[in-house]
């Protein structure tokens, strides 16, 4: 069974259980325990999840108003970990605040706050239900997240998510593809195309563990992880 180490944040249940339900071994991990190179050595999958903003320091930009920081040493830690990840083709599956600390990590920017920097943006912050949907999005017909998403799809190219975020990807890290987009042009997804499975989503997948709508994300995932355990 793959064991798969997933960063800490203040709301575990739903990412520990989505990860059971598609068949791996969930562990925590965070910035007050191994150091990433101890972690990487002895698991088979990284996921990062949701939380708090990303330091706008991180990639040149003073705070914006709205900044919201994530708990202390997250940051780092996750950069750290991230960038080990990446280079060791290790599986990594990044979750909102992930996609993000994701492209910060290899180089990116961000939008630091879509109701004031981005004209005529959808909402994108529907907090409860945490299952609500909140809008639809478009995905790359030739991606992998579109191969993993092909039973939850309309017309091969829609789906709709939940959406739980004041802040996304704005110049795209080096190496990395969009591969969704919801209709306000805001990034949905991305992916690092020839480095094994490296997918990262701006919505919350780990909260449709009951209902299964992106269960075949995670298997997709935990598939990955258990190759390369083999």
């Amino acid at each position: 069974m793959a064991l798969i180490a997933i960063a800490q944040n203040r709301r575990m249940s739903d990412y520990l259980e989505s990860v059971r339900r598609a068949g791996g071994e969930p562990i925590e991990v965070g910035a007050d325990g191994e150091a990433p190179e101890h972690i990487l050595a002895r698991v088979d999958g990284i996921l990062l999840t949701g939380g708090g903003d990303v330091d706008p320091d991180l990639y040149g930009e003073a705070r914006h108003a709205t900044f919201d920081a994530a708990e202390s040493g997250r940051d780092g830690f996750e950069i750290a970990l991230t960038k080990a990840t990446i280079a060791a083709g290790i599986p990594y599956l990044a979750i909102c605040r992930g996609m993000q600390l994701l492209n910060v990590a290899m180089g990116g920017t961000l939008i630091q706050d879509i109701p004031s920097q981005v004209p005529g943006a959808l909402q994108h912050t529907v907090p409860e239900p945490r299952f609500a949907i909140a809008h639809e999005v478009w995905v790359a017909t030739d991606s992998l997240l579109s191969k993993l998403l092909a039973d939850h799809m309309e017309d091969g190219e829609t789906c709709h998510v939940n959406s739980r975020h004041h802040q996304s990807v704005q110049r795209v890290a080096s190496g990395f593809e969009v591969t969704a987009t919801s209709p306000d042009g805001v990034v949905e997804a991305m992916e690092k195309p020839g480095n094994g499975f490296c997918v990262a989503v701006q919505w919350h997948p780990e909260n449709f563990w009951r209902t299964g709508e992106f269960r075949s994300l995670f298997e997709g995932f935990i598939e990955a992880a258990n190759a390369r355990k083999r």
